[in-house]
């Protein structure tokens, strides 16, 4: 009974659109740039073609920091979402 005045509860989430799009590029630029100053050993592991094009990221950290930057993206857009700022 409980899990179903839950569910009506449900928060309005909006579509993809351009700005859901560049709200989700800077969650994960400022990420980027958190792992770039945090990340003790960021060349560690396998490298990527053209390290240079990534900041001298390895695999490993490129793909910490990116799904990093995913998860505060979607925290994000679903807090600016219920805001009714986008």
């Amino acid at each position: 009974m409980m899990l179903l005045a839950a569910a009506t509860n449900t928060p309005v989430t909006h579509a993809w659109s351009p700005t859901i799009a560049i709200v989700m590029i800077l969650c994960n630029i400022v990420a980027i740039a958190i792992g770039k100053f945090s990340i003790q050993q960021p060349n560690a592991g396998p490298q990527l073609p053209s390290s240079n094009m990534f900041g001298g990221f390895g695999l490993p950290a490129v793909l910490a920091t990116t799904s990093f930057g995913h998860i505060l993206g979607a925290g994000v857009i679903l807090g600016l979402s219920s805001l009714g700022v986008i």
